[in-house]
């Protein structure tokens, strides 16, 4: 054998070798939460992402070639999420369309923060990627999300004054009937985000086809991001307007981080929390105050390098929520005219259904303009609770959790 020949052949020894090496786990994200974790941002408000300069580049990310969706070739998901009893698990290429979906195994035409969470993660990484997202809407974490280790729901004081008191608007007119509901809902959702997750990872391959059993798979990273209704539960967190009152949220979430880390057997698994951006950060104090109570366990010692807090607040689009601020206006002012206010022009109830049309177009023709309206079709497609359904800031929320993880597994290199 010449010497030229067995150099070429050990060269490529090695090069089969390096390969081999380079062959990693799979990397497994998890995400979960409430509504906006599904996503409501319709597809069709990816256009606006392009008309600002500092996101165009992030909106081409988001396409492929021939204009529609990307899908991504290294990222694959399982979704599971439904209503009521009706839970079901959408499997395939990440792409868009595993937002908010009515149909579980069925395009919901929505992005939530997967999208560009998992295109992010695919361009990082050689290995591929598998997000499992678990997420319903309109579920808290003081009942819905509950951990076991917070023990069972109790009632606060203030619950115990109203519900034994006098019936009133929000007291449950039978308690044993809502205890017995509490006691069922009571870690419902955490129990089933936690066997969704186990059931994936003792078959991967069925979600992923490129997962390699001998490679096997590494839990990189769980984001969270729910919140809206323990902040509107006025409650279970009374003493609306002090300092303090989500104290709960934050010991809740605390043993929320502890304990899917135990039931996954992932004692240092990173966690991001997405802290509530709704609003934007301008947002009232109330909301200011839940915020930090979502971001405090970052700040534990205990978590000291594991846990991020990720504010989407500064991802709100401040144009959109001035147009909603509008349509708001104008639903009220249909409100006042049904209603037959006596300081508007339906105060004698004269004015026929036509007329109260013709009333309301013009009102909100003089309220905004051809270019508002415009935009908002443009840029908007749900209300302020799901972020405007905004795709720019979903887009750019997905972005900044994978980034949170990212800068971490590069901190460990």
């Amino acid at each position: 054998m010449k010497p030229t020949f067995i150099i070429m052949a050990l060269s490529a020894l090695v090069c089969v070798d390096a390969v081999a090496l380079e062959k990693k786990p799979l990397k497994v994200y998890i995400l979960a939460g409430q509504s906006n974790m599904e996503g409501h941002a319709k597809v069709e408000t990816f256009d606006y992402i392009g008309d600002d300069a500092a996101t165009a580049p992030l909106l081409k990310m988001m396409r492929g070639p021939d204009g529609n969706p990307a899908v991504c070739e290294g990222a694959w998901i399982s979704y599971l999420t439904g209503v009521g009893q009706n839970n079901g698990e959408g499997v395939g290429k990440l792409t868009a369309g595993y937002g908010s979906r009515r149909n579980p195994q069925e395009d919901g035409g929505k992005i939530g923060p997967e999208f560009t969470f998992g295109l992010t993660m695919d361009a990082a990484h050689t290995e591929p990627v598998l997000i499992i997202k678990t997420a319903w809407g309109g579920k808290s974490l003081h009942t819905d999300f509950r951990p076991p280790s917070a023990g069972v729901y109790k009632l606060n004081d203030y619950q115990k004054k109203l519900y034994y008191g006098p019936p009133g608007h929000g007291v449950p007119k039978n308690m044993n009937l809502w205890l017995a509901e509490k006691s069922r809902d009571t870690g419902h959702h955490y129990r089933m985000m936690v066997d969704h997750v186990k059931k994936v990872l003792a078959d991967p391959k069925r979600a992923c086809p490129a997962y390699d059993p001998a490679q096997g798979y590494e839990i990189a990273g769980f984001v969270w991001l729910q919140g809206w209704n323990d902040m509107v539960d006025g409650h279970t967190y009374p003493a609306r307007g002090k300092p303090g009152r989500f104290d709960l949220y934050s010991n809740l979430l605390k043993h929320f981080i502890r304990d899917v880390r135990r039931d996954l057997d992932a004692p240092t698994m990173p966690f991001v929390i997405g802290v509530m951006g709704v609003g934007g950060v301008k947002a009232e104090m109330d909301t200011v105050e839940f915020r930090k109570a979502m971001a405090a366990p970052a700040s534990l010692p205990e978590f000291k390098g594991n846990v991020f807090a990720v504010e989407t607040a500064p991802f709100w689009s401040e144009e959109l929520d001035a147009i909603d601020k509008k349509h708001a206006k104008v639903r009220q002012m249909r409100g006042l005219l049904d209603s037959k206010h006596k300081d508007y022009s339906h105060a004698d109830g004269t004015m026929t259904e036509e007329q109260k049309r013709q009333y309301m177009k013009k009102f909100e023709g003089e309220l905004m303009s051809e270019a508002e309206v415009a935009l908002w079709n443009r840029g908007a497609s749900n209300a302020g609770y799901h972020y405007l359904g905004c795709a720019k800031t979903f887009a750019l929320m997905g972005r900044a959790f994978a980034e949170a993880l990212l800068a971490n597994e590069k901190s460990k290199l």
